[in-house]
């Protein structure tokens, strides 16, 4: 059986977010027992802050890359700047005009650039914005991401068109297969929502909304499917 609060990633990334929401932010992640939170990178002092002074079950201070657009110029560079501040893991967003016009070796070389400067055990992970993408490029993203080095396909920065389905995770998780980690975000704002997506194939999940999802029963545990 697999809990989902240590599924979830609890995220704030409105840009009016201050350190004193992320201080509660990190106490919430604590106390429902959240894998991470998920900070905006200008947050990642004040997160690892909070997280030292929780102690050891604290969770993990993840930030973002490129966020959200996809275009920023020097990824790798505000990755190790993230390192630097504290961050092990990293969402990237993928250079989506790369992907739209279906330059997958692009795509791919923005990744490989990001990754190098992120060696294991840190975890990358890889924004498709699937709202965006044909089924097909849901594919060709996935698997440019895996070929890559990234850990995780995600679905979305929740600042995009749509949100996370049940469907493309499936797809998703189909097409990296039981090794490669699949994080559904945006739209995730109940429980039956979160436990949907990982039934899906997700083995995380992004979502502001962990208190609400959690609170609404945190007795219920989703079954594991093997990844």
């Amino acid at each position: 059986m697999a809990n989902i609060a240590a599924l979830i990633d609890h995220t704030l990334l409105k840009p009016e977010a201050t350190d004193l929401d992320v201080e509660k932010l990190v106490a919430e992640g604590a106390s429902l027992g959240c894998h991470s939170v998920c900070v905006s990178p200008l947050r990642i002092p004040a997160a690892v802050r909070a997280a030292h002074a929780v102690g050891p079950t604290a969770p993990v201070v993840c930030t973002v890359i490129g966020f959200p657009s996809g275009v920023a110029g020097n990824k790798a560079g505000e990755a190790m700047w993230a390192l630097d501040q504290g961050a092990f893991e990293f969402d990237m967003v993928i250079d989506r005009g790369a992907a739209a016009a279906g330059d997958w070796k692009s795509v791919g070389r923005d990744i490989e650039a990001v990754r190098k400067v992120l060696p294991a055990p840190l975890i990358l992970k890889t924004i498709l914005e699937t709202g965006a993408l044909e089924p097909e490029d849901v594919v060709a993203a996935c698997r440019t991401a895996v070929a890559a080095g990234a850990d995780f396909v995600k679905t979305s920065t929740g600042f995009g068109p749509g949100a996370a389905t049940v469907e493309v995770v499936q797809l998703m998780r189909e097409t990296v297969g039981p090794d490669i980690g699949v994080k559904a975000s945006a739209g995730i704002r109940d429980f039956d929502t979160a436990l949907a997506m990982v039934e899906a194939g997700a083995n995380r999940l992004g979502t502001s909304s962990a208190v609400a999802i959690l609170t609404a029963d945190k007795s219920v545990e989703a079954s594991s499917v093997g990844y």
